[in-house]
């Protein structure tokens, strides 16, 4: 009777067996190296999902995995990434402006320089004379 019970005890422990796949046991995507500090970042973020995805799917993710992934698709989530985007992209539309007036100062400056030497006056040397 004994051998039986071993077996039944072998069965389930194998059956109940999980999988942990490691960060080394994961297929590389490609064999290029990133050749930037945001390219590799980028690559170990892929990879980093990869491995969580990985682990959801298996059943083998932390607490600490999952809520971070409902955190990401609560409503309220997605508001702040919006917010997020739409002030980066203000400020991007600030830089523009003020280097487009910039611009116009410096192509009225220039107009104003061709003015006076076209009427006579050397840029303001003789007007302090006059």
């Amino acid at each position: 009777m004994a051998p039986l019970c071993h077996k039944l005890i072998k069965k389930d422990v194998r059956s109940v067996k999980r999988t942990n796949i490691t960060p080394k046991e994961l297929p590389k995507k490609d064999g290029i190296e990133p050749l930037t500090p945001e390219a590799r970042e980028n690559q170990m973020i892929s990879l980093a999902m990869d491995l969580a995805e990985q682990r959801l799917r298996d059943g083998t993710a932390s607490a600490q995995e999952v809520v971070h992934f409902l955190k990401l698709g609560a409503s309220t989530t997605k508001y702040e990434k919006q917010l997020d985007e739409a002030q980066v992209r203000l400020a991007e539309t600030k830089i523009k402006a003020y280097e487009q007036s910039q611009k116009v100062e410096e192509l009225y400056a220039n107009a104003i320089s061709a003015m006076r030497l076209y009427s006579g006056q050397n840029n303001g040397d003789e007007s302090s004379n006059l």
